[in-house]
């Protein structure tokens, strides 16, 4: 099955390899010299000098850590504009209060309900950066250039950006993000980094969860160790994954990232397909998926059911409210050339049949042409 699916993406066979090493003792020098490069590499991935704290867990576990480490302040704002932005919004509530800045799924988030969420004594902020299921990017330089004005702690979830496009901690002026490993590091799931800066500790909440909470990831960082036993596999897995990132350079990595996703539209809109998320002058439309609605005459079934059943290709289709309206293509991780013109040439095979677009697929095939 070829997956074309938001995460987790395809590994690379120098992945599955690297997992199927013999196992090391986590206390040991060996991983602590791997661990200094996961932690090496995830800063310049983040665009940061903070700490980088390497969860053993999901993408889900990193929005935890991060929120509940950081949440002695009267009140946070959570921008929710996409499903994880809501999930960002119930974990908040679990620990502070909470103002909720609700927008339809797909649409752009308003700035100025930003700036009065501060006025209303808000002293924190969290959203996504990348909201993978509605296909948005969201304004993260624009929300922490707001939010510093007020002083404001911004925690960002990056986990389906950083490492397919621009993450840049520091000069945005970010306290706290996150990664998942299963999306554009191009691991597999189970591990979650939350990069840390200095800032943010005078945030702190001691009476976080015991295993989430940050504190204790960092004081371990001084001996390159985790402080609970990790999973050793995925951290020998997540090191193969940076080091080909380290090789194709994180420049020309995001390039194609960028690349992919913008062949991905230029194919819907020349086919005749309608993109879903609603921009303004800020949002764009995510470089790591793509979100298009789907057209009338299939049923999100027989589309995805073909695909997977015809082609071996699975992608996604839409979450919540949005399920049977739009489908999803991820072009994220290890993704290429190869498997986006697959992916796209089946799309159309099986949409031609119904006659429900116009033939594109040499719209995106002049994009990629530059690449390897």
């Amino acid at each position: 099955m070829l997956l074309m699916i938001p995460g987790p993406v395809q590994l690379h066979e120098r992945i599955i390899r690297a997992m199927a090493r013999q196992m090391i003792g986590h206390r040991t020098a060996d991983f602590s010299e791997i661990l200094a490069f996961c932690v090496d590499v995830l800063k310049e991935v983040f665009g940061t000098s903070g700490d980088i704290c390497l969860i053993s867990g999901s993408g889900t576990a990193g929005m935890e850590a991060a929120i509940a480490s950081f949440s002695n302040v009267k009140k946070i704002a959570t921008i929710e504009n996409g499903k994880f932005g809501e999930r960002l919004g119930e974990i908040a509530s679990r620990y502070t209060e909470v103002e909720r800045l609700q927008f339809p799924w797909g649409e752009s988030v308003d700035l100025d309900a930003v700036k009065r969420a501060f006025d209303n004594g808000c002293e924190a902020i969290a959203f996504v950066h990348n909201e993978t299921s509605t296909g948005i990017l969201n304004p993260a330089k624009e929300i922490a250039r707001i939010a510093k004005e007020y002083d404001a702690l911004v925690i960002m979830d990056a986990i389906t950006s950083a490492g397919g496009d621009y993450v840049k901690m520091d000069e945005w002026g970010v306290d706290v993000a996150i990664v998942g490993s299963q999306k554009c590091l191009g691991a597999p799931p189970g591990l979650a980094a939350v990069a840390v800066t200095d800032r943010a500790w005078d945030c702190y909440n001691e009476n976080c969860p015991y295993y989430l909470d940050l504190a204790a990831y960092r004081k371990k960082l001084k001996d390159m160790q985790t402080p609970y036993t990790p999973a050793v596999p995925l951290f020998f897995a997540l090191a193969e994954a940076l080091k080909i990132i380290k090789e194709e350079g994180l420049e020309n990595r995001i390039q194609r990232h960028r690349i992919l996703s913008a062949a991905v539209r230029k194919w819907a809109v020349e086919a005749g397909l309608e993109l879903f998320p609603n921009l303004n002058e800020y949002s764009s439309y995510s470089n790591t998926v793509t979100a298009i609605k789907m057209p009338e005459g299939i049923s999100d079934g027989e589309l995805r059911g073909a695909l997977r059943k015809e082609y071996g290709i699975l992608i996604s289709g839409g979450q919540g409210d949005l399920k049977g309206k739009i489908f999803r293509i991820g072009t994220m991780g290890n993704v290429g050339k190869f498997e986006t013109v697959s992916t796209l040439a089946a799309l159309e095979d099986i949409l031609s049949r119904k006659k429900l677009i116009n033939p594109a697929l040499e719209y995106a095939q002049i994009l990629l042409r530059d690449l390897p």
